[in-house]
């Protein structure tokens, strides 16, 4: 290879591996830009019990996490598997919510409703249990942590469903219904966090 030849070469490999670096810087950082928020959850089947733990940050003021997780009145417009979800009862943070809703993953399709006990422990902690709908028993407790630049969701959830859950497929499939629920959660609170919403009973828009 003449000196020209080498010289020519080199300088598009350096080119090409300034690019390459560059777009991995670009690459490295772009969850940052585009919004993604890391959700972590972990799904596990002990017998008909099933166990769900979630871990979640979200680059929003806690204030505006904690209206979106008790947002029970318009819930059904940010949760797609939601279709009504109404506080059908009120004393102090002591809430009855009225849930229905329908799910579909592979070959799975169910539908579902719910009356839960909810207890608001504001703006830190939500207990809920099961009084009666599509479960045998159903009990959970989501905790908030404000982290300054984003708050971190921590929830535990165990219960029992009325439907076989088969092993293997089921946790998969429960897991990718927990992700998705948490992605849309999230989105909306920092579709309400850029658009300087109010923390508490903040209305999301229709779909």
């Amino acid at each position: 290879m003449h000196r020209t030849d080498r010289v020519v070469a080199h300088r598009i490999i350096g080119t090409a591996g300034r690019r390459a670096a560059a777009l991995l810087a670009v690459l490295a950082v772009w969850p940052a830009w585009c919004g993604a928020q890391p959700i972590e959850v972990r799904v596990e089947k002990r017998g008909e019990l099933v166990v769900v733990d979630v871990e979640a940050s979200v680059a929003a003021a806690s204030h505006q996490a904690w209206a979106v997780l008790t947002d029970y009145d318009h819930m059904a417009s940010y949760l797609s598997t939601l279709k009504s979800s109404a506080i059908v009862r009120r004393d102090g943070n002591s809430l009855q919510v009225e849930q229905t809703g329908e799910a579909h993953r592979a070959f799975l399709h169910f539908t579902f409703r719910s009356l839960r006990s909810v207890e608001l422990v504001p703006p830190r902690e939500i207990r809920s249990h099961l009084i009666s709908g599509d479960f045998k028993s159903y009990v959970f407790t989501t905790r908030l942590a404000d982290k300054g630049t984003h708050t971190q969701i921590s929830h535990h959830g165990e219960y029992v469903p009325i439907n076989w859950v088969p092993p293997g497929i089921g946790p998969a499939l429960i897991k990718e219904e927990t992700t998705k629920q948490y992605q849309e959660l999230i989105a909306e609170m920092l579709r309400r966090e850029r658009a300087g919403a109010p923390g508490p009973a903040a209305s999301a828009p229709a779909r």
